[in-house]
């Protein structure tokens, strides 16, 4: 058994300052990037993995954390030197052989073993984490479940680059965020390699593993400029969902209202068991239910727009959470205004205000903690940016949002950061607006344009 400390670091008790989750992230050091080895067996559900952590301290740090769950820690060294640990249920403080001084750089390494099992999160009804079922392996992390499977500094305000190795039994796939670099046979495994250079938040980090093949969408690079790669089951992988085929056309859909699309890759990943679908930033992943539904399309669109809202572009609060749900919610408008018109998404929001007018829906600017993804984050959000766009008119509109992302981008941002930049390029405050659509006992009308 590895040494331990009975001392308990400050970054426990602070965490990273959030509001609605204070112990989750860890303050004192900035991670670069996490390379996860990671050996999988499904017949077991066994995870055997060798985590590198590269990161650079902001303070002086005599002890710091990573929040981690479960497992059993085999070794644990600070710059290649064995390290003293503990840990609490959430938390594996760490004290390094010497301290670290601010602004050095250091590396973590964690070996450990387990079974990786789902967990509930707080905010919200559903299981988190790693999944296994029919076989399909898959991580579906938000808001604050990567800490279930790999340990890390678990806030999207500390974003990285990742690097995965995932080794499987032969004829078993393994995807993951970013580019596939290569797959390395050996007698009866095959090594997957996956890079995301671009910074991630750890929650939207996740691997996919089993009977899966990934398939090309040939025309990505030709339309929307991106390579598009979707990880499906056998028989959709033969019979693709026709929805599909106009990925590339959403790319540049998006790409000419919010920016150039933030990333090298897209795709999806069709999975069983999974209720939802959710933005893995290059990699999202969705219930196969959704894929078999008539609402497939829109659903599409929806997780694509995360990309720049949510992934690019992510919170540095979870309260904010309307700046990832609203604007992805608002994409869907968007799409359905393009193929209908106007007036057609003009009426269809006029009836969705009316509707959540009547349904006492907690404001979308502060969501309650344990139910963080209401419906008033998604629609009432939407309708905020509607009123906004209806205030400043399209091109002002428009420059709002790409301005935003341009800003933003590898970053985080808060409400007020939006806010900020609507007030900066309209030339207007648009500090009361915001105040009533997103915090007001009531939902406003819509301003006449």
């Amino acid at each position: 058994m590895a040494p331990t400390t009975t001392a308990v670091g400050f970054a426990e008790v602070e965490g990273i300052g959030d509001s609605y989750f204070p112990t989750l992230g860890n303050p004192g050091y900035d991670v670069a990037n996490y390379h996860l080895d990671l050996t999988f067996d499904p017949a077991t559900g066994t995870l055997t993995s060798l985590v590198t952590i590269a990161a650079a301290a902001t303070s002086d740090l005599a002890r710091f954390n990573l929040d981690f769950i479960g497992f059993e820690i085999t070794e644990l060294t600070v710059d290649a030197a064995p390290a003293l640990w503990d840990r609490t249920t959430e938390e594996l403080t760490v004290e390094p052989p010497a301290p670290i001084a601010a602004g050095e750089d250091f590396v973590v390494t964690v070996a450990y073993h387990g079974k990786p099992v789902a967990t509930t999160s707080s905010a919200i009804p559903l299981n988190v984490g790693w999944s296994t079922v029919n076989g399909q392996s898959y991580v579906v992390a938000e808001p604050d479940a990567a800490r279930t499977w790999f340990p890390c500094n678990d806030h999207p305000a500390d974003k990285a680059a990742f690097t995965f190795r995932i080794t499987v039994p032969d004829g078993t796939t393994a995807a993951a965020n970013g580019e596939h670099i290569e797959t390395v046979t050996d007698v009866g495994a095959s090594t997957w390699v996956w890079e995301l250079d671009e910074l991630m938040a750890p929650y939207l980090a996740t691997v996919v593993i089993g009977d899966f093949s990934i398939v090309p969408d040939d025309s990505g690079p030709d339309i929307g400029g991106v390579a598009i790669r979707n990880v499906l089951p056998p028989d959709l992988a033969a019979a693709p969902p026709g929805a599909l085929d106009q990925q590339a056309e959403m790319i540049e859909f998006f790409s000419e209202r919010f920016g150039p699309y933030p990333f090298d890759e897209y795709g999806i990943a069709i999975v069983d068991g999974f209720p939802a679908a959710l933005e893995n930033q290059t990699l999202s992943v969705f219930g196969r239910g959704f894929a078999e539904s008539p609402d497939f399309e829109i659903v599409l669109v929806h997780e694509l727009a995360h990309q720049w809202f949510g992934d690019v572009v992510s919170l540095a609060q979870w309260k904010d959470i309307w700046l990832n749900e609203g604007f992805a919610s608002y994409a869907e408008w968007l799409w359905i205004e393009a193929q209908f018109g106007e007036e057609a998404l003009a009426l269809g929001i006029e009836q969705e205000r009316q509707a959540f007018a009547a349904f006492g829906l907690p404001p979308p600017g502060s969501p309650p903690a344990g139910d963080l993804f209401n419906g008033s984050v998604y629609r009432v959000g939407a309708m905020t940016l509607h009123a906004l766009r209806l205030t400043v008119g399209d091109e002002n509109f428009f420059d709002i949002l790409r301005s935003y992302v341009d800003r933003f981008a590898g970053g985080v941002a808060s409400t007020d950061d939006f806010i900020g930049v609507a007030s900066e390029v309209s030339g207007e405050d648009m500090r009361p607006l915001f105040e009533a659509w997103l915090y007001g006992d009531e939902i406003p009308a819509f301003p006449t344009p």
